[in-house]
């Protein structure tokens, strides 16, 4: 999303500056100053530098985040943060806002990222920011997607039904799926920063709840395909021996994330494009630059496909 916040305030007359490494993409944007440096070790070059606001969107330990916040890049005391949902303590629980239980840190002494640790550390990382930053704001996405999305999660659905062929997915179509397209998400983080927003907000969308099997419909309309879905049981794809992360944006036990509520957000500005527009201009983005690596490949979702074929027949 970081793209998509610079290209925001520029058109809206900010002045821009970039801390960076200066190893993906320099001079993405022509004449934007940028500070090169490393936020591990690396922040001396930010000195002598009086900033309005940090827009922090990869703090991931909390050690880098405490020194980032008391930086000179972040005297101005204002330190809005991009945070996740993954912070919450209980993946399985419907309609969480903002005040409902955060995953426990205190015993989390590795900076290692993995699948277990990524959400208390994150949670870490925003009790920093509370504690050091005199005005924070903490943004909280679930599935950032839309142009430019370099996981290629969502894409991969986008690409699979819009190929009409019959496409693999674990059931029921009624299961609910939320996500954010990161221009909007962009938008409201701009949005917090100009109106100094303090406190934290739930980022997902669209605004009224949508489901897999609403999501996949879409994108046939968008593109004129017709997508033929097997809705298989993820019972039966235990069985097979699915690995966890093989399909993307499904998680077993973690439906109560994709029904998180943004009631606060929405009500202090956050607003949704429609979801057509967003399937529409990843797709084309996809098409161009989108990965092939994420998701079943062909030869794995024909053999999950013939497996749930002849379970069906014998039944």
């Amino acid at each position: 999303m970081g793209r998509h916040i610079v290209e925001s305030a520029l058109a809206r007359g900010h002045a821009v500056t970039l801390f960076h490494r200066g190893k993906t993409n320099p001079g993405l944007f022509p004449g934007v100053e940028e500070i090169l440096g490393d936020r591990d070790g690396g922040l001396g070059s930010l000195q002598g530098g009086t900033w309005d606001q940090v827009l922090d969107v990869n703090g991931y330990v909390p050690r880098l985040v405490r020194d980032s916040v008391r930086a000179p890049s972040g005297a101005a005391g204002r330190y809005p943060y991009i945070s996740t949902l993954s912070v919450m303590a209980d993946y399985s629980v419907s309609g969480q806002n903002e005040g409902s239980p955060r995953a426990s840190f205190e015993n989390v002494t590795t900076e290692e990222i993995t699948g277990e640790t990524y959400g208390p550390l994150k949670a870490a990382c925003e009790s920093v920011v509370e504690k050091e930053a005199p005005g924070w704001a903490i943004l909280r996405p679930g599935f950032i997607v839309g142009p430019w999305d370099h996981t290629g999660r969502f894409n991969y659905w986008l690409r699979r039904a819009s190929e009409g062929e019959t496409m693999l997915v674990p059931g029921p179509p009624e299961a609910p799926v939320q996500f954010i397209d990161a221009r909007d998400l962009a938008a409201f983080a701009l949005l917090a920063v100009e109106s100094k927003k303090h406190g934290t907000y739930h980022c997902v969308g669209p605004r009224e709840p949508w489901t897999w099997g609403g999501l996949l419909e879409e994108c046939g309309r968008v593109t004129g395909a017709d997508p033929r879905v097997a809705w298989v049981p993820e019972k039966f794809l235990d069985a097979c021996g699915m690995r966890p992360g093989e399909l993307p944006m499904r998680f077993r036990g973690a439906d109560g994330l994709a029904r998180t509520s943004s009631a606060k957000a929405i009500a202090e500005g956050l607003t949704f494009r429609p979801v057509g527009e967003t399937i529409r201009d990843t797709l084309a983005w996809d098409s161009l630059h989108g990965r092939r690596d994420v998701g079943l490949s062909p030869e794995r979702e024909r053999e999950l496909l013939l497996a749930w074929e002849q379970v069906r027949e014998a039944a």
